[in-house]
Parts: C-alpha cells; sequence; structure tokens
C-alpha cells in the first residue's frame, strides 16, 4: 500500500505560549457536540492518529492509518513531519500535535469516518483534550483511547473483557476505564465530539479484538514511529521515536 506523506507547517497565527493557548481551549471548547450517538461500531471507517517526537531534532511525526470498520483492513495510511509546533505543557499537548496532524489527515484520499485519538477528549482537567481539538477543527467524529489514567478517579473494572468502570471528577463521569482483554490492565476512553460514550466504548470493543490497544493506534503508532526514524535517518532498531506522553494530551 502506498503511504502519503507531507511535510506540516505550523500556522502563524499558532498559539507559541501557556496563556494564549488557554484562551484557545477555552474559545474552541464550547464548540464540542456531546449529544450526537456517532457513526454505528463496525460500519464505515475508522482512523487512528498518533505521533512520535524527537525532542533533540524539534520534530514530530503524525500517521493516520483508515480502517475498514467492518474488517480492520488498512484503506489507506498517511503521515506528516514537522517542527513541534509548542512546548511540552500538561493538558496543552494538543498544541504540540495538531498542525501535523491535520496535515496527515489533509493528505488522505479516503473519508477517514471516526477518528480515534492515542489520547484523551473530554476526560481532561480543561474537558477538552486532543480527540476534543481535534474533533472541533475537523468537525469529525473523535474519540479518545489513553493507554495511562490522567487526573481523575476510578474503580478498576471486572476482570472481563468489556467490563467498564466510570472516571470521575466528582459525580461527573467524563469517560471510563474499559477492559479490552480479560484480566490485562484497562484502556481510559473518553468521548472527543459527536461520538457518546456508550458508543465510543463499543468502538473501542470493535477495535481491539486480539490486543489490549485498538488496532488503529496499534498501526498507527507503528507508522509515526517509522516515519520518524526516516525523517531522522535513525536505523530501525533505534528508539528514535518517542511516544506521545500520556498526561493531558
Amino acid at each position: 500500500m502506498t503511504t502519503h506523506t507531507v511535510t506540516s507547517e505550523t500556522p502563524s497565527d499558532w498559539p507559541t505560549d501557556e496563556p494564549a493557548a488557554r484562551a484557545v481551549q477555552d474559545g474552541l471548547r464550547a464548540r464540542v457536540v456531546l449529544d450526537e450517538a456517532g457513526p454505528e461500531p463496525g460500519t464505515g471507517r475508522v482512523t487512528g492518529v498518533d505521533v512520535a517526537y524527537d525532542d533533540e531534532r524539534d520534530l514530530v511525526a503524525a500517521a493516520v492509518v483508515v480502517l475498514d470498520a467492518a474488517t480492520l483492513d488498512v484503506v489507506e495510511e498517511a503521515t506528516a513531519v514537522g517542527r513541534v509546533a509548542f512546548p511540552y505543557v500538561p493538558g496543552l499537548l494538543a498544541f504540540r500535535e495538531i498542525p501535523t496532524v491535520l496535515a496527515a489527515l489533509d493528505a488522505l484520499d479516503a473519508a477517514p469516518g471516526l477518528v480515534v485519538c492515542d489520547g484523551y477528549g473530554i476526560a481532561h482537567p480543561r474537558r477538552f483534550g486532543l480527540a476534543s481539538h481535534l474533533g472541533v477543527l475537523t468537525g469529525l467524529p473523535t474519540i479518545g483511547v489513553a493507554k495511562n489514567p490522567f487526573t481523575f478517579t476510578y474503580d478498576a473494572p471486572d476482570a472481563a473483557r468489556g467490563s467498564a468502570a466510570p472516571l470521575l471528577d466528582g459525580d461527573e463521569e467524563l469517560g471510563r476505564a474499559l477492559r479490552t482483554r480479560e484480566g490485562v490492565k484497562p484502556v481510559f476512553v473518553s468521548v472527543g465530539h459527536r461520538v457518546s460514550l456508550d458508543n465510543a466504548c463499543a468502538h473501542t470493543l470493535r477495535l481491539t479484538p486480539r490486543y489490549r490497544l485498538p488496532e488503529s493506534t496499534r498501526r498507527a503508532d507503528a507508522l509515526c514511529r517509522a516515519a520518524l526514524r526516516e525523517a531522522t535517518g535513525a536505523a530501525p532498531g533505534e528508539a528514535a521515536a518517542t511516544a506521545t506522553p500520556p498526561p493531558g494530551s
């Protein structure tokens, strides 16, 4: 399969410091749509998004992998490489990643359908993580499926696959700890934009027939690491790529 590879540019008006980024979050957060069910699990397409960094070279690589939602076969892939757009600040990681992710999405010929981010949606201290930010900017339905919990409390779900427990901020449910493999650490699912939480969890289970992490994330993770190795000239065995830091995406 041909993988489209493009170079990304940071927009000239992109925020460069924490107060400016928080102001952008405040302006966009009200546009998150939480009253749509979203696409039916197992129908249409599902697109995984992930990024990898080389901080020494100030580079970020984004990968998007479009899957057939019914078969999980790859339909199309694209990568983009650019400069890191923002310093590392927990809770503001989307500002480091989104310009390059948008460039990769724009390189696709196929419609992405539901977008699955390796990070958070509204399960975020400011209720506006990467999945929500990306959803508002693109208008696409998005969910976040994170590897690690962030700042919210939860009880461990039962050991059986499909068991879930709420991610809570006080009495407010912002996501779920979802067991995708029996007896294996859960993933952390939250709504990004235009999808219900029940549907987000159902999609996540459809995307995890064999492994803990969604196939969309697994494939995008491998692809962005390969793109970063190619951009930096690192050998396949070298650990040139570092995955998205888990807190606050």
